[in-house]
């Protein structure tokens, strides 16, 4: 038997229920692990809600790390007792058990443990990314990184650090901007008592950034707009502060011809090479402590609806680990 999160219907964290299951042998191409940890991320809350439609019933979570218990047919890559990680694109991570592909897995290196795993292989992909190859961030440039305390956000501060950037953070609170400044931000503004828009200008000498990393979305799309400088980009990746809608290209004419993506990191980890290259770059950007896991809190896997109403709410700091 297995236990796993599942829901029958979206809405609130209400919906998630904790149920046993059957779990039938791993199909052709998979492999059964047994999960050891999983990372919670903002991207659940979507699936849960409805923002992204999916089939139901369904699971949720798309991060773990776990133990091969059993392999299925044609799976020649991987071997009983490897230790792998995943994420995803595949719902269902939040569970004691379950059959994966074989395909989207990564063997994991002995120096990473199970928990670091499921805290940054999705975020930490997301950082290399948006840093990387969505951005093309250079040495010296200036940034600002929306939510600098969350789990991509930590992670993504400490990226650009490492890729030479000079790098403004927003955040909630006096201890996020502590968070945010041991992530290695160079500046950090307090959302709720400073206009961000002013406070960049007068950081950057009135010129704006030339890439904001904005994964909050409509409540700070606005400031984005403000803070980018002429031909600049704004790199939008995230709704926790609800939907961009309504956008008219004439707004990004008028401040300052921006450019504007809206990215997702499985349109960039398309190929295995490209899977592969990532992955070494995260696992690599670890081991010489340019990021770390951050991990800020750890519940049990029958608290994830607890874990939701903390996500919306904005009480996390860092990444969310699920223990089953």
């Amino acid at each position: 038997m297995a236990r796993v999160a599942r829901i029958e219907r979206t809405g609130g964290p209400e919906v998630i229920e904790i149920v046993d299951i059957d779990l039938p042998p791993p199909g052709t191409g998979e492999v059964r692990i047994r999960v050891t940890a999983i990372g919670v991320n903002f991207i659940d809350t979507y699936f849960r809600s409805g923002l992204y439609p999916v089939a139901m019933p369904n699971g949720l979570g798309s991060e773990c790390a776990g133990v091969v218990e059993a392999l299925g047919e044609g799976v020649d890559t991987l071997a009983v007792g490897d230790r792998v990680a995943t994420y995803g694109p595949a719902l269902g991570a939040y569970a004691s058990e379950r059959n994966v592909a074989a395909a989207s897995l990564f063997k994991l290196p002995d120096e990473v443990d199970d928990e670091t795993a499921a805290a940054v292989l999705l975020k930490g992909c997301t950082a290399e990314f948006l840093a990387e190859r969505c951005a093309k961030v250079q040495p010296g440039w200036t940034v600002l990184v929306h939510a600098a305390a969350g789990g991509v956000g930590q992670l993504l501060v400490g990226w650009l650090k490492e890729l030479g950037a000079t790098v403004i953070g927003t955040v909630g609170s006096e201890a996020k901007a502590e968070a945010a400044r041991a992530a290695g931000a160079n500046h950090v503004i307090l959302h709720r008592s400073e206009d961000i828009a002013a406070r960049v200008r007068e950081i950057t000498g009135g010129e704006g950034v030339p890439v904001v990393f904005d994964g909050v979305g409509g409540s700070t799309w606005e400031a984005s707009l403000a803070s980018a400088s002429r031909r600049g980009l704004i790199v939008s990746y995230g709704n926790a502060g609800g939907p961009v809608e309504g956008v008219k290209l004439a707004t990004l004419n008028q401040h300052g011809s921006l450019f504007v993506t809206r990215p997702k990191l499985y349109d960039y980890y398309v190929t295995v090479q490209e899977r592969e290259a990532g992955v070494a770059r995260l696992f690599a950007m670890l081991a010489k402590g340019a990021i770390r896991p951050g991990i800020g809190q750890r519940y049990r896997l029958e608290q994830a609806a607890e874990v939701h109403r903390a996500l919306e709410a904005g009480e996390t700091t860092g990444a969310t680990v699920l223990l089953p």
